[in-house]
C-alpha cells in the first residue's frame, strides 16, 4: 500500500517495496488491493520481495513501518544508518502489519501510511523542488 501511494505522489521518483520477512512472489493482499483500487491505485501486479544490500545501497531513503524494522534493517545493512526512518517519523507513529487482521486492520494501517507518505512527499518535494 505503501508503495502505491508513494509512486502516486511522487511520479517523478522511483519507489520501490521490499519486506525484512517477506513472502516473496506473494501478491498483495486482497484487502489492500481493494482499499487502493477505492483510492484509484492499482496494485494488483504487486509481488513481495525481501530486502537486500543492494537495494539498500541504491536507495536515497529507506522508509520503514516501525522501531523494530528501523533496527532491523539498521543492524542488518550498518551502511544505510542515516537514510532508514520510520513512515511516521513526523507523528511519532508505528504502523502494524495488518496481514491476516481483517478489513479494519487494513484500514487503520492504510490511514497511517496515508498520513506518514503525505508528510514524507511534502518534505522531499521541498527538496527536490
Amino acid at each position: 500500500m505503501a508503495e502505491g501511494l508513494f509512486g502516486a505522489a511522487l511520479p517523478n521518483a522511483q519507489v520501490a517495496s521490499a519486506g525484512l520477512q517477506a513472502l516473496v512472489g506473494k501478491p498483495a493482499d486482497p484487502i489492500a488491493r481493494e482499499l487502493m483500487e477505492e483510492r484509484g491505485i492499482d496494485i494488483a501486479d504487486h509481488q513481495a520481495r525481501q530486502l537486500d544490500a543492494q537495494m539498500c545501497q541504491r536507495a536515497d531513503l529507506i522508509l520503514v513501518m516501525d522501531r523494530e524494522q528501523r533496527r532491523a534493517v539498521e543492524e542488518r545493512y550498518q551502511f544505510a544508518r542515516g537514510k532508514v526512518f520510520r513512515l511516521g517519523e513526523f507523528s511519532d507513529r508505528d504502523v502494524l502489519d495488518p496481514y491476516r487482521a481483517g478489513r479494519d486492520a487494513f484500514l487503520h494501517s492504510l490511514t497511517l501510511i496515508e498520513d506518514g507518505a503525505q508528510q514524507w512527499a511534502k518534505r522531499i518535494s521541498r527538496v527536490s523542488s
